[in-house]
């Protein structure tokens, strides 16, 4: 993703929206992961040099750490589920936060390097 594009500062408001909805629901744990990632792609925008994607990589690691904690508590719920029905369907894979939360943290080592790249740190015009 290109740093500072108008597209990430589009997702970036559209989380920080359902994050305050989800605060104001109730629901905290989906709410702080939203507004983590909401407020490290807005930060994107208006950061112009390599240390914003090294911080927005570690802002979606701590999300990333957070969705498989919770992810690992839903492993019981889910093996009842495929108990009661006997089958693995693969909504308890994509839909899960285990999954996401490698996708996170995979994401969030990518844009650490990123940040260390020769396209962000300008060196590969000279």
């Amino acid at each position: 993703m290109k740093s500072g594009g108008i597209v990430g500062l589009i997702l970036g408001i559209g989380l920080l929206a359902f994050g305050i909805y989800h605060l104001v629901i109730g629901v905290y744990l989906w709410a702080v992961i939203k507004l983590i990632i909401g407020a490290g792609l807005i930060m994107l925008k208006f950061t112009k040099s390599r240390y914003g994607n090294i911080i927005f990589g570690h802002m979606v690691i701590v999300a990333g750490c957070m969705l498989i904690t919770a992810g690992i508590y839903y492993v019981p719920m889910i093996a009842r589920q495929v108990e009661k029905t006997g089958e693995l369907k693969i909504v308890y894979i994509f839909a899960m936060p285990l999954f996401w939360g490698f996708f996170a943290i995979f994401g969030g080592i990518c844009a650490i390097y990123h940040g260390f790249c020769k396209c962000v740190k300008k060196e590969w015009k000279s």
